[in-house]
């Protein structure tokens, strides 16, 4: 009996000693935890290529990893350097036109439209805020398009910076990527052996951990490039640089509840003052019929049939996600939410008659 005692003290002192050692590892790899979560989900994603290369490269696994993510990197990397190229052109035609719009008189005939003669009046008299007068409006318009310019170099300087930090991370990624690629077989036999559940259901865990991995990042970042598509469509055929704007909605899009409105409203407002009634109605009809139905449409379909996960569910997911982790919160919310949902199937399966003679009771 002592031995036994013995035993299951050394097994405590083991597993504490095992807590504390992960949790100093995790402290260790916590700056980098993104990339590295990253790669795994792009591992999922990239792993029907990476085994079509591995079919014609039997015996080497090492080029066969290289290949798959030189593959990557042409698939995310070129194509963002040409649309980031094609950005900073039209933002900069944008910020001159603007400054010229701005300076040209273009906001003294936007204050003297009745429609927004009205509206001030309205806030002025009824809404508890402090008198708007439109000079104070046009005097900061006109020195925000005074200071476009530095603020433009500011902004290209942040830019730059975080795209070295972006191309860091993502060489990380690709470093942690080719790992889990070439040892793919190992890594999850690994897991399969340490985690204290039958075959079943690990298969259940893990399949359901690959299936959310990959509809949040289809759901989340396919979505975005649906809307941000239509919204830059819908703004060039109304006279707006598409390809700049269309971007803007893509990332606008990310912001939940307001998403890409914010955006097309302010452009819809301008086209109508400006007089652009048609295209103006055009804009509003188009953002809201098309680029809106994406968002409720595409986004559910994407992420369906998660751990039985319903709409209100994956709402929550993403909303939470993106308050706790920022963007990368898109991937984790629906991702922790998926697991709490297989662990408790889990637990509802292996303590079934204790929970039924509870109802019973």
């Amino acid at each position: 009996m002592n031995n036994k005692m013995n035993v299951t003290a050394s097994h405590w002192v083991l597993i504490v000693a095992l807590l504390f050692a992960a949790f100093a590892c995790y402290l260790l790899v916590e700056p980098y935890i993104n990339s590295i979560v990253m790669a795994f989900i792009l591992s999922l994603l990239m792993f029907p290529i990476h085994e079509w290369i591995e079919r014609k490269l039997p015996k080497h696994k090492n080029i066969v990893a290289l290949l798959s993510c030189i593959v990557l990197t042409f698939i995310i990397v070129m194509p963002l350097m040409l649309v980031f190229s094609a950005i900073v052109q039209q933002g900069s035609v944008f910020s001159q036109n603007m400054y010229q719009w701005v300076t040209g008189g273009g906001i003294q005939e936007v204050i003297a439209h009745p429609w927004v003669v009205t509206g001030l009046d309205f806030v002025n008299e009824y809404l508890p805020f402090d008198a708007i007068n439109p000079q104070d409006i046009a005097q900061k318009a006109a020195e925000f398009a005074t200071s476009l310019g530095s603020n433009l170099v500011a902004m290209s300087a942040k830019i730059l910076g975080d795209a070295t930090n972006f191309l860091m991370n993502f060489f990380l990624m690709l470093f942690v990527l080719f790992f889990l690629l070439r040892d793919h077989d190992k890594l999850i036999a690994a897991i399969r052996h340490i985690l204290p559940f039958s075959r079943s259901q690990e298969d259940r865990l893990l399949s359901e951990i690959e299936k959310v991995s990959k509809s949040a990042v289809m759901g989340s970042f396919l979505t975005a490039i649906a809307q941000g598509a239509a919204g830059g469509f819908g703004m060039w055929m109304a006279g707006f640089p598409g390809l700049f704007w269309g971007t803007m909605m893509g990332f606008a899009s990310f912001i939940p509840v307001v998403g890409t409105a914010l955006i097309w409203i302010p452009a819809t407002a301008y086209l109508l003052i400006t007089g652009d009634t048609g295209w103006g109605l055009f804009l509003a009809v188009w953002s809201i019929a098309v680029v809106g139905s994406i968002d409720n449409v595409l986004r559910p379909l994407l992420m369906q049939g998660s751990a039985g996960m319903n709409t209100l569910m994956i709402f929550f997911s993403l909303l939470g996600g993106i308050h706790l982790f920022g963007l990368i919160g898109l991937i984790y919310g629906p991702l922790i939410f998926a697991i709490t949902m297989v662990l408790f199937n889990m637990y509802e399966e292996e303590f079934k008659e204790f929970l039924d003679g509870q109802d019973r009771s």
